[in-house]
């Protein structure tokens, strides 16, 4: 972001993610020796946000006008990032996006309407999904409702990859 009081106030207000820890990069670590591939610049805001099961996320502050925004959909761009919520937290989003005249796409029916998504922009053009699953609309588990079969998988790995063996090394793990 180049703009940290408005990221706070979006991610905070709008999408309900509370802050855990607010700092500025020590000296050193943007230009200096030190650096372990933080962003070039020196004194940086990074804040960090609670995603809830020991997960976060965290933005730096670019200065104004140091770099270019970049193409989403280009490779090394980050072309959005999903939020799972349950069905409560989806539909208090939605009415603080309503609330807010912030427009978004949706609700969307996704993963063979297992789930539902909407999707928005943050303020700085950061392309959001806030997705709720059908199968336990108050404690969704991401990773049991989009597992597939092995057969699921083989189908799509064999367009990638004609080598059964590098095939079944990434499906075994998953159920018949």
């Amino acid at each position: 972001t180049d703009d940290m009081k408005t990221t706070l106030d979006f991610y905070a207000d709008v999408l309900g993610i509370r802050l855990v820890h607010a700092m500025k990069v020590r000296d050193g670590l943007g230009t200096g020796p030190d650096n372990r591939g933080n962003p070039p610049f020196e004194r940086l805001r990074h804040y960090f946000f609670d995603m809830g099961n020991d997960e976060s996320l965290a933005f730096f502050e670019m200065p104004k006008g140091a770099k270019s925004q970049t193409d989403r959909d280009a490779l090394g761009g980050m072309q959005h990032v999903s939020f799972t919520s349950n069905k409560s937290g989806f539909d208090e989003v939605r009415r603080r996006l309503d609330e807010r005249g912030i427009p978004y796409l949706g609700p969307i029916d996704i993963l063979g309407k297992r789930a539902q998504s909407i999707y928005f922009f943050d303020p700085s053009q950061i392309r959001l999904e806030v997705t709720w699953h059908r199968a336990d609309p108050e404690n969704p588990s991401v990773i049991e409702d989009m597992a597939m079969t092995k057969a699921q998988a083989r189908a799509e790995l064999a367009t990638l990859c004609d080598d059964p063996a590098w095939i079944e090394r990434h499906v075994a793990h998953m159920p018949d």
